[in-house]
């Protein structure tokens, strides 16, 4: 057993949104965090938009790559953020379920992933704040 939470972000292909979401979380977690992004209909590559919109922040997540969701990432989380995948994800008791709506990036220029990137950035804030503030009791 682990103290450390896990975190899993879901969107549809898993080639922008939740890789955005899981690179901002692993590093402003810094480690008090365990992160996976998965798709419930993976792409075959990261949206280049996307890969540029992070390393304009410094986060280089160009060896990433589509993974599948699977009924076992799902149990394994302890939170499980979906953002536009819609009744894919599968829902298990004891998990805590949050669905943040945002634009897909797909067929965006890097110009308009930037602002869905800050609001990621923001939500991820938001996040760590809340888990930080109710460690174990």
């Amino acid at each position: 057993m682990t103290d450390i939470p896990e975190v899993l972000f879901v969107c549809t292909h898993n080639a922008g949104r939740s890789q955005m979401a899981a690179a901002l979380l692993d590093r402003q977690a810094a480690g008090r965090v365990r992160v996976t992004p998965a798709g419930s209909q993976p792409a075959s590559a990261l949206n280049p938009a996307v890969v540029q919109a992070m390393a304009d922040i410094g986060l280089d997540i160009s060896a990433q790559f589509p993974k599948p969701l699977t009924t076992g990432k799902v149990q394994a989380a302890d939170i499980v953020i979906t953002m536009g995948c819609g009744d894919a994800c599968p829902v298990f008791p004891g998990k805590r379920y949050l669905d943040w709506d945002l634009p897909d990036p797909a067929g965006l220029t890097v110009e308009q992933v930037r602002p869905i990137r800050d609001a990621i950035s923001a939500r991820v804030r938001a996040l760590l704040g809340e888990m930080e503030g109710c460690g174990p009791s």
